[in-house]
C-alpha cells in the first residue's frame, strides 16, 4: 500500500494542530487555576534569542497552511500575526485546521515533483513537492509545536508526551489515550479496595 501526498500532508498536520489546541487549553487552565496572567505564558520563551510562545504558534500555523496551500496550487490564507492571548492563539490554530480540512485530495495528490519556490529576504529555496513536505513543512511544524509544548511544560503546565502525540491510531482502531486512561482507572480502582 502506498501513501498519497494528501494523506502525508493534511491528516498529520490536522492531527498535530489539534493536539496543539489541546495543549494550549491546558495552558489556559493552568494559568487560571494558579492565578497567573496568561500573558506570561503567551510571551514566555525558553532562551533570550528564541521566539515567544505566540510566535511559535504563528510560525507553526503559517508553515502548515502554506504547505497545504502551495501543494494544492492555491495562495495560502494571510493572517495578521496579532494574537496576544491564548484564546486568540487557539482560534488561529482552529482556523488553520479548518483551512487544511477544506483542501481536497485531488488538489494535492500527484504533487511529489511539483516545483515549490519559497522566497525569503536573504535566499530563495526551490523544492520538489515531496522534499518540500518532508524536509521543510513537517519538520518546521513539529519543531514549533514541540517548542510550544516545551515552553508550557517549562512553565509548569501539566502536559506529557501523550498530549503532544494525541490519540494514536492503532490497527484495532482504538486510540491509545483511551486505552491508557481505562487501564489507569482500573489500576487506581484496584488500589482503593
Amino acid at each position: 500500500m502506498s501513501i498519497t501526498m494528501y494523506k502525508a500532508t493534511v491528516p498529520p498536520l490536522v492531527h498535530t494542530l489539534g493536539n496543539l489546541v489541546n495543549i494550549l487549553k491546558k495552558g489556559a487552565k493552568h494559568a487560571a487555576a494558579r492565578n497567573i496572567d496568561p500573558a506570561v505564558l503567551v510571551n514566555y520563551r525558553l532562551a533570550p534569542d528564541m521566539f515567544p510562545l505566540s510566535r511559535q504558534i504563528q510560525i507553526a500555523t503559517d508553515v502548515a497552511k502554506g504547505g497545504g496551500a502551495r501543494l494544492a496550487g492555491i495562495d495560502p490564507p494571510k493572517y495578521e500575526d496579532t494574537e496576544s492571548t491564548i484564546p486568540e492563539l487557539i482560534a488561529r490554530v482552529e482556523k488553520t485546521i479548518k483551512f487544511l480540512k477544506s483542501l481536497k485530495a485531488a488538489q494535492i495528490d500527484g504533487t511529489e515533483a511539483k516545483v515549490i519556490t519559497l522566497q525569503f529576504p536573504s535566499m530563495t529555496l526551490n523544492f520538489a513537492g515531496l522534499d518540500y513536505l518532508q524536509g521543510f513543512v513537517m519538520p518546521n511544524v513539529f519543531f514549533h509545536v514541540t517548542t510550544t509544548y516545551a515552553i508550557l511544560r517549562h512553565c509548569g503546565v501539566d502536559v506529557g508526551k501523550l498530549d503532544f502525540l494525541g490519540n494514536i491510531p492503532q490497527v484495532a482502531g482504538k486510540p491509545a489515550r483511551k486505552k491508557a486512561a481505562k487501564k489507569a482507572a482500573r489500576k487506581k480502582a484496584g488500589r482503593k479496595k
